[in-house]
């Protein structure tokens, strides 16, 4: 829906526009017609261009409006969609008339520190298309289509004013099946299966998955800095659109603007859950020595000992000698621990000299072990507050902090986010964000952000395994996520088994995979807890086996030359096929599954093909490793 500019605005600037603007004189494109001017943008790897997804711009000679759709292999995308943005002193959304265009190849080279896979390649064509009013108001909208997605932005010169509002939005075939989550300002909406028509009349989070006959496509969002607001989606039940809203009314701008690419990951399943898209979009890192960002398994303790646990040193170092013993390279101090003692959720004002957190670094430091601490964002909102605390952990050695109740997405919240990210790359500390926005290839750009929450998780007492299941396909796609598997000792509170629960520690990828279990849990399910000393949090490679938004999600994912499998299931207990197609030759593949009396470790011989047959309880999965096979090896564990 256009924002209206208000007309005592309009006549306040019309003289001044007159002096902001020059007209631009149009010359002549090949794509022009006389009702009207279409432009197409296809992605640069011609060998595969059947199976890319191709954007088309066009310009409607009367209106002077433009909208963009997406197709793949002729088959329907994205509908034709209505583009534009809205400024205090321009309304870019009608009245444009075209005036040239520019392209260019962008081929980036970048090596990551977590993530689906560390090697990366960002390969895309642009097209910068360039428009203006009646009183020369410029608009260049910027078009990126790859192998795996297309993606806009608008671009303006200064003086324009504050932003309104976008007329950005996304039209659907109304029959397109929609994988949605109900939007909430910490972005822990559980997800649920609708058409694109019959979802209800809400807000939705800008990671919104959609299945047309062109194939899968994720809504997606990328460049998002304090330069301007985030976004989710506004839908009215019974269309298949849906609308860009901005978290802010206005967003403040007082110079040239990129707005936040709009992305579109498309492709098949396959594609869409291993594409890096949203990552490829984003500016390149800002870190230049990242030697010190190490992903890693960690043990959490909250879930496992909650506020008792919080404020003891004593129950902290238990853990940390659990995480030494079973090489487990990180342990997180989760909230309370610079509490009053006698005033939870009060921050003792001498925390720097009465806090234990030095002599636990030093415990855990002696023992190989790293601390990560959870900090309230309330306590790294002014510049002072950040120069207390952000020097101080460095020189305990603390490895990372986890800050939690950001819970907005509004341009001042966006603002504490650059220069937070600043802040902790100036000193060394890795940063779990919770309560947060998702990451929009926040980890291209700040690679010390090992993981964001953004996700309805293992905290919660509300999901279900349908939720589980449509997670690897909609929120993991677009940055790591901190669901925290591994909670065995809530059983009752979530909606999976033992053997499924086991597999989310591959299923989801995180840099800082937290562990949420209690010692306990693990000690009582050997075959799980050897598992987890297995995994790595950081992957060579991601491959989709099967799945199916809602029912199942069954990922592969390399480290060395070890393939890690996971398989996460919604509804009955059945016999799983499961395709291994991760390369020739022979395997050993070991799973761990749900048995009668508990979980069960099967092993077998199997060639790169095959397939694996694996028993599934109700709700159930299984957790996996397969390891290149020669004679008398016997385990892929090491």
């Amino acid at each position: 829906m256009a924002v209206p500019i208000r007309t005592a605005v309009a006549a306040l600037c019309a003289g001044l526009m007159a002096t902001l603007f020059t007209t631009v004189p149009a010359r002549a494109d090949q794509d022009a017609g006389s009702a009207g001017r279409v432009w197409s943008v296809s992605g640069p790897e011609r060998a595969a261009a059947a199976r890319e997804p191709r954007a088309q711009v066009s310009l409607d000679a009367t209106a002077g409006t433009l909208s963009l759709s997406v197709s793949r292999g002729g088959r329907t995308v994205i509908e034709p969609s209505p583009v534009g943005i809205v400024t205090e002193r321009a309304d870019l959304s009608q009245g444009l008339r075209f005036l040239h265009r520019k392209e260019r190849l962008v081929d980036e080279r970048y090596r990551t520190k977590s993530g689906k896979r560390l090697e990366r390649r960002a390969l895309m064509n642009e097209t910068r298309l360039s428009f203006a009013t009646s009183s020369g108001a410029r608009l260049d909208l910027a078009v990126r289509v790859s192998a795996d997605g297309v993606a806009y932005r608008y671009i303006l010169p200064a003086g324009y004013g504050d932003v309104l509002g976008e007329t950005s939005a996304f039209n659907l075939p109304p029959d397109a099946s929609a994988w949605l989550g109900t939007y909430r300002a910490d972005n822990e909406g559980r997800f649920a299966q609708y058409t694109a028509a019959t979802a209800p009349t809400g807000a939705y989070s800008h990671q919104a998955l959609f299945a047309t006959d062109g194939g899968y496509t994720l809504l997606a969002e990328s460049d998002l800095t304090g330069a301007y607001s985030g976004a989710r989606l506004a839908h009215d039940q019974g269309t298949g659109t849906y609308r860009i809203k901005l978290a802010d009314d206005r967003v403040r701008t007082d110079g040239p603007l990129a707005t936040p690419w709009r992305a579109m990951v498309t492709g098949d399943l396959a594609t869409v859950t291993r594409s890096t898209f949203t990552d490829d979009l984003a500016p390149a890192s800002q870190v230049a020595d990242s030697s010190w960002i190490r992903p890693g398994t960690v043990l959490w303790t909250w879930l496992a000992g909650g506020r008792e646990a919080g404020q003891s040193l004593a129950a902290q170092k238990a853990y940390v000698d659990y995480a030494a013993e079973r090489n487990w390279p990180y342990e997180a101090v989760d909230a309370g621990w610079y509490f009053k003692a006698d005033e939870w959720d009060t921050t003792d004002p001498n925390w720097q000299t009465n806090s234990w957190m030095p002599e636990l670094v030093d415990h855990a430091r002696a023992k190989g072990v790293g601390i990560i601490v959870w900090i309230h964002q309330r306590d790294l909102d002014t510049p002072e507050e950040r120069a207390q605390w952000l020097p101080t952990l460095e020189r305990w050695g603390v490895k990372g902090v986890k800050i939690d109740f950001m819970d907005s997405e509004a341009q001042s919240t966006l603002q504490w986010y650059d220069v937070i990210l600043r802040e902790t790359a100036a000193h060394h500390l890795m940063v779990n964000f919770h309560g947060s926005t998702i990451p929009k290839g926040i980890q291209r750009t700040w690679p010390q952000v090992m993981t964001l929450e953004g996700v309805s998780g293992e905290e919660k007492r509300t999901n279900t395994a349908a939720h589980l299941t449509t997670l690897p396909f909609t929120r993991n796609v677009i940055g790591s996520m901190d669901f925290t598997p591994g909670a065995f000792q809530r059983v009752g509170l979530r909606p999976n088994s033992d053997a499924a629960e086991a597999g989310l520690s591959v299923a989801y990828e995180s840099g800082h995979q937290m562990f949420a279990g209690t010692p306990e849990s693990y000690d009582a399910r050997p075959l799980a807890r050897d598992f987890f000393d297995q995994v790595p949090a950081a992957w060579d490679d991601t491959r989709l086996l099967a799945g199916l938004p809602g029912r199942e999600a069954v990922l592969a994912r390399r480290s060395g030359d070890r393939w890690f499998l996971s398989g996460v299931y919604a509804g009955a207990a059945r016999t799983a096929g499961v395709p291994l197609a991760f390369g020739p030759g022979r395997w050993l593949v070991e799973t761990v599954r749900d048995g009668a009396d508990g979980l069960v470790k099967d092993r077998q011989v199997l060639r790169g093909g095959d397939t694996l047959s694996v028993d599934v309880v109700d709700n159930g999965g299984f957790a996996g490793i397969a390891c290149p096979w020669r004679p008398g090896l016997t385990t892929c564990h090491r």
